[in-house]
């Protein structure tokens, strides 16, 4: 089980990077123009530099729903390989069933 202190601080990256997208989304669309003044460019950069660092999405780390497990993510159903397969082979998970051959 991770610390849950980086389980919270993921919740609250996840939380500042929806409570900022629409703010940095429109600085994005300044910066991209090739139509704006230097002046605009500028303060846009500036501006954009101002948000917080962990508003941006690529902080967001993967996690486990249930464990917070950071690492062997399985994104289609939000839960870590171990958690995937004691899900699967208990049969909570619609359509997965166990191969052989």
């Amino acid at each position: 089980m991770p610390k849950t202190s980086a389980i919270e601080r993921n919740k609250k990256r996840i939380r500042l990077a929806a409570q900022h997208a629409a703010k940095r989304a429109e600085l994005k669309a300044i910066l991209a123009n090739p139509a704006t003044t230097d002046d605009e460019f500028f303060g846009a950069q500036k501006k954009l530099q101002k948000l917080p660092k962990n508003s941006n999405k690529i902080r967001i780390r993967n996690r486990c729903s249930l464990s917070g497990r950071p690492r062997a993510y399985i994104g289609k159903f939000g839960v870590s390989r171990i958690q995937f397969r004691e899900l699967a082979l208990a049969g909570k998970i619609p359509g997965v069933t166990k191969s052989s051959w």
